[in-house]
């Protein structure tokens, strides 16, 4: 379940509620009755390790040649982000 921040216009307490997508925002303050804002923050969401990038799309130096294994060949390989691009 996603994490949503919230904060109240009364008395500016910032706090966090755990609520389904399909839930309705909160409108008032758990401490002092007031009404409250959902918050825009950023996301936990990061992108860690060699992963698809490095190994696929980047031209860093990883040692391996930019041609595809089956260039010049009718059949395309399935997996290869060339053959897809091409």
């Amino acid at each position: 379940m996603p994490l949503y921040e919230y904060r109240c216009d009364s008395c500016g307490l910032e706090f966090e509620a755990r609520q389904k997508f399909s839930d309705a925002p909160l409108t008032e303050c758990k401490s002092c009755g007031g009404p409250v804002q959902k918050l825009i923050s950023r996301s936990g969401f990061a992108l860690k390790g060699g992963g698809w990038y490095a190994q696929g799309y980047s031209n860093g130096g990883n040692g391996k040649s930019d041609s595809c294994a089956s260039a010049g060949k009718s059949e395309a390989c399935g997996g290869c982000p060339k053959a897809a691009n091409a």
